[in-house]
């Protein structure tokens, strides 16, 4: 079972192609475990649960483990009575992260009324968020635009970002969120974009701003560094080349970048990045009609 991001139902079934079964509301039951990169979220065991009364679903449901978020189908007139069963499950609470808090790491289950008396549940999901939604508590003045909540979200359900010290190229930087979040962590930056950062992130003491295409920047010339990211606007295609040039010089150990989509998904270059050894494809809950991906040099076999 796999949940469409809001708004991007068509990527997800293009996706799963054959493999679709039935959609209800943004619920797509497909064959197979695979999760598609266009899931928000994959509801790794589900099954059905016999749910005649109230007290039936919730016994059936803390019987396979503690926690349960409901994901309500629209249209389906049960939504009242599965808000009465989640009201019955114990509390699971549920705030806006502070960046830098890890993720949850307790499981999170996931379940729908289906039929009046039928549940479709599932005791782990691949997101430790409720519906793949990653909430974080915003800092509305600093960064320059909303941009940096794809990083902190990246970075928060990896594992993984750099460290103080380490050296980060960030392409295509302006107006700078991405580089304000790396330099906050205290890593050397490397910006380049045709435009300026927003002064505040310019000013930033460990920021290198260049004025220049982030195409241009041959990782030959460039020398070994720890981190690549890319947020910019441009063909998917043309950002692959740009990884596979930076992945097979050896020229950095991690890569994060957004895989920007024009009016149609690019499916085949979304294979193509998913196939690169070490890397992960995903739709955050902070992107839009654009892919995540992440690649660790360490993971490559």
């Amino acid at each position: 079972m796999q949940l469409a991001p809001h708004g991007y139902m068509e990527p997800l079934l293009e996706e799963l192609g054959e493999r679709v079964l039935t959609v209800r509301g943004r619920l797509v039951l497909a064959r197979g475990d695979e999760a598609a990169a266009w899931a928000q979220n994959v509801w790794t065991a589900p099954r059905w649960l016999e749910a005649a009364s109230i007290g039936q679903a919730v016994r059936a449901l803390t019987a396979l483990q503690r926690n349960w978020r409901g994901h309500a189908l629209p249209g389906s007139g049960h939504q009242r009575r599965q808000a009465l069963m989640e009201a019955a499950l114990p509390h699971v609470g549920s705030r806006p992260l502070r960046f830098g808090e890890a993720a949850p790491t307790s499981p999170l289950g996931a379940f729908t009324l289906w039929e009046h008396d039928l549940l479709l549940a599932s005791p782990s999901t691949s997101s430790p968020f409720a519906d793949g939604e990653a909430h974080f508590k915003e800092n509305r003045t600093e960064p320059p635009g909303r941009a940096y909540l794809k990083l902190w979200e990246a970075f928060t359900l990896d594992g993984r970002r750099p460290q103080p010290g380490e050296l980060c190229v960030d392409l295509g930087a302006s107006p700078g969120g991405w580089t304000w979040v790396l330099a906050g962590l205290g890593a050397r930056v490397f910006s380049l974009d045709k435009a300026e950062l927003a002064p505040q992130v310019g000013a930033l003491p460990n920021v290198n701003h260049c004025l220049g295409s982030g195409f241009g920047l041959d990782p030959r010339h460039v020398g070994r560094v720890d981190w690549l990211f890319s947020d910019m606007i441009c063909y998917p295609e043309r950002l692959l080349q740009v990884v596979r040039q930076w992945i097979e010089a050896r020229a950095c150990a991690h890569v994060v970048c957004t895989l920007k989509f024009q009016a149609e998904t690019d499916h085949a270059v979304s294979r193509s990045f998913a196939a690169i050894p070490g890397g992960r494809l995903l739709h955050l809950f902070c992107n839009k009609h654009e892919l995540t991906f992440i690649w660790h040099e360490k993971a490559v076999v």
